[in-house]
């Protein structure tokens, strides 16, 4: 599970779990999402779409349960 950098003015990178049918989105502006029982179609899709955030928006956002992702704080940071 490599993040993979989106060229989109939206999204900055995305990460997917198969196993687990979990979609990371990291937006640029609103922070992180977990995106549950998201095909790997769908994140396939969003990687060779013209405009990541039109598909978002169209196939994505209010299609899957989504919470957002707390980052993880480290030790002493």
């Amino acid at each position: 599970m490599r993040p993979k950098r989106l060229n989109s003015s939206i999204i900055d990178r995305v990460v997917f779990d198969d196993d687990a049918q979990t979609l990371l989105i990291s937006f640029k502006q609103s922070g992180r999402y977990l995106y549950s029982g998201v095909p790997r179609a769908i994140y396939d899709a969003l990687g060779k779409a013209a405009s990541a955030g039109t598909y978002f928006n169209q196939c994505i956002k209010g299609q899957f349960p989504c919470r957002p992702e707390r980052r993880r704080h480290r030790p002493g940071g």
